[in-house]
């Protein structure tokens, strides 16, 4: 049995290992590393509902078209999409409500630095569980131009040709 053990009056107690966090990733906004280049990445917890915890356990929620703004010292998330939970008899909360994000002063004062630069947005990268509690991950982000996204596709066309040819290539 892994862990340690500690015995005191004759009563033996299993420590366990330090485990490693458990990550469920439930949705990612695909169209953001289209859209923008990313810079840095930060860790937010997101104030929900006890219905919304289980909507979005059921991958029930969408990124599609949200933002990140940071106001009166507070992080929110605009437009995340979250379908109500079917069995909830209670209330039904508006799909897309805004959301408060868990951060840090120290954090919420970066990101507030970073948001203030012409050209820079807080992006929501993807929704997930860590340990069981939901999270968002948020970039600090550059917009792309038009032909910034082309050269991009061009460079992934070019590669995925690339591992073709060698994959033919090579045969056993």
């Amino acid at each position: 049995m892994p862990g340690n053990f500690y015995c005191q009056k004759g009563i033996c107690y299993n420590i366990p290992m330090h485990k490693k966090p458990s990550v469920l990733v439930v949705c990612t906004n695909r169209n953001a590393y289209h859209d923008y280049y990313v810079d840095d990445s930060y860790e937010a917890g997101v104030s929900l509902s006890g219905a919304e915890v289980k909507s979005i356990r059921q991958k029930e929620v969408s990124l599609e078209g949200s933002f990140v703004r940071v106001e009166n010292g507070q992080a929110y998330v605009y437009h995340m999409h979250v379908k109500p939970y079917r069995f909830n008899s209670l209330t039904e909360d508006d799909p897309t409500r805004v959301r408060t994000l868990l951060l840090t002063k120290k954090e919420l004062r970066k990101l507030a630095a970073k948001a203030e630069i012409k050209g820079y947005a807080l992006v929501p990268l993807e929704v997930y569980f860590k340990n069981g509690w939901a999270k968002l991950k948020i970039a600090v982000a550059k917009g792309k131009h038009l032909f910034d996204k082309r050269e991009a596709l061009k460079k992934q066309d070019l590669n995925r040709e690339m591992e073709q040819h060698f994959k033919n290539k090579i045969r056993f």
